[in-house]
């Protein structure tokens, strides 16, 4: 591929299953879009998890600067994966756009980047840059130390089931925006509080912890603010941890989970942090992005600037 032409041609990577399937069934419309706005590129269908990280790494052997996810969050997580694993560049060459297609859109909502096709598209033709942070996150795969990185919002503990539990029905074909809420309230009958021993940067806690999420970005689980004040380029994780708070006193305040202001509960504490190690009695999973991962000990750190994102409009701190 000529230097000249790997600058302007998008990689895309479409994941067929987003959305119910609409991934697949939309796809005409959305190459069709592009092609209008004169957007020249190259697109893959992934067939299986996993699959997006290797077509990036592949991607950007073959010369591709430019990578374009039509997905959800779990297919962007992959391709950030596919990126940092590349070995040919340094991960800041390389530019990551959105079309989201599916229900959550969570990572998009930060940046202003819409459901509509057509105005996605019109942002993608912008193409206005900026640096954003990674996250990284090791746990274990039984007695095997794993590795994730990741773009929005990390988690340990109740989090986790209801993404596990999500993701279990997702690959039996269901999916929605009911899903994930029927899931929270179904893991919260038969969830319990996990006691941890946590390492912020270097301060030593101890916590009965129902829900621990480290933030990079702000929304999760459909538009749930478990971090609302975090910023993606400030070079900094934002921890919420849910300590001590039974279910019944979490279905009380659910609204809080969604309207921006969990950080002024009493037992619900914030912090801002480069490092944040967790250790647990009891075994605690990990998820990252809505894909689920292993367990703890878990350790979580941020990778200032790291990627470069193509953007509708910025969070203002």
């Amino acid at each position: 591929m000529s230097h000249s032409k790997d600058q302007k041609e998008w990689l895309i990577i479409v994941n067929p299953n987003a959305g119910s399937g609409r991934g697949e069934k939309d796809w005409d419309k959305i190459s069709d879009l592009l092609k209008k706005e004169e957007i020249s590129f190259t697109f893959k269908f992934t067939e299986r998890k996993g699959h997006a990280i290797r077509f990036t790494i592949e991607g950007i052997a073959a010369g591709y600067r430019k990578i374009i996810t039509v997905g959800g969050d779990g297919t962007l997580n992959e391709v950030v994966n596919g990126v940092f694993l590349n070995k040919v560049c340094s991960t800041t060459d390389i530019s990551l756009a959105l079309i989201p297609v599916g229900t959550g859109n969570d990572w998009g909502r930060m940046f202003g980047i819409p459901l509509d096709y057509k105005k996605a598209i019109s942002i993608i033709h912008e193409y206005k840059l900026m640096l954003h942070d990674v996250g990284l996150v090791s746990f274990y795969d039984r007695s095997e130390r794993k590795e994730r990185y990741f773009i929005n919002i990390a988690g340990l503990g109740f989090e986790s089931v209801v993404v596990k539990r999500t993701n279990h029905q997702k690959d039996r074909g269901h999916s929605g925006k009911l899903l994930y809420f029927y899931n929270l309230l179904m893991s919260l009958i038969s969830y319990k509080n996990t006691k941890a021993e946590i390492i912020i940067d270097s301060e030593k806690i101890s916590a009965d912890v129902f829900s621990l999420n480290v933030g990079n970005g702000r929304y999760c689980g459909g538009g749930m603010r478990q971090t609302p004040m975090a910023l993606p380029y400030d070079g900094l994780l934002d921890v919420t941890i849910i300590n001590g708070m039974g279910k019944f006193e979490i279905i009380r305040n659910l609204k809080i989970l969604y309207d921006g202001t969990i950080l002024q509960h009493p037992k619900i504490n914030g912090y801002k942090c480069k490092n944040i190690k967790v250790s647990s009695d009891s075994v605690m999973y990990a998820e990252a992005d809505g894909e689920s991962l292993g367990q703890t000990p878990s350790e979580f750190s941020i990778i200032p600037e790291g990627i470069k994102i193509v953007y509708g409009s910025k969070i203002i701190p």
